[in-house]
């Protein structure tokens, strides 16, 4: 059984049995760094690797806080800073952009009232832009969770933000 969110102050972090069992099922003190940021992140309430996550980690594997934080903050997929429930990835390659990303992000931030890397007031949402998410075919395209939406309008990314909030609302009005 995981070990539940531990709060410190205002952060919610992963205890330490958690990190334990995730590094263990990933190859223990051997387990590929990235595999492990990743799954840990996953697995965070907020999404993202807290200092104390990252301290874990590194005693854990027995590798620097050094050598966590640069592996870390070098890929866009892994967050040092809390994020929403619901990551929303906007593509700003070429495709994208020549069919409409700006528009497409503008109604997203005047949805939402934030901008690109900012979580909305509620933590429901943090939006961010990426470099491509591998969806020419279908441009523009954003990324919310897992899943890809593409071939957006103004109207039809407003339609997807609203599906997320009624899922999370769970049929509230």
């Amino acid at each position: 059984m995981l070990a539940m969110p531990i709060m410190m102050g205002m952060d919610i972090f992963m205890g330490t049995a958690e990190i334990r069992f995730i590094i263990k099922q990933l190859g223990g003190r051997n387990a590929p760094l990235l595999q492990v940021l990743l799954a840990v992140q996953d697995a965070a309430p907020q999404r993202y690797l807290s200092e104390e996550a990252v301290n874990e980690i590194a005693r854990l594997l027995e590798i620097s806080r050094c050598r966590v934080y640069s592996t870390a903050s070098f890929y866009s997929e892994i967050s040092l800073e809390p994020r929403g429930i619901h990551l929303i990835r906007v593509c700003t390659n070429a495709p994208c952009e020549n069919a409409g990303k700006q528009e497409i992000q503008e109604a997203i931030e005047r949805e939402l009232g934030i901008t690109v890397g900012q979580t909305t007031t509620d933590g429901l949402f943090t939006l961010e832009s990426v470099n491509c998410l591998g969806a020419c075919f279908m441009s523009p395209a954003i990324k919310v969770d897992d899943t890809l939406y593409g071939n957006l309008t103004t109207e039809s990314v407003v339609s997807v933000l609203d599906s997320f909030r009624k899922e999370q609302c769970h049929g509230c009005k």
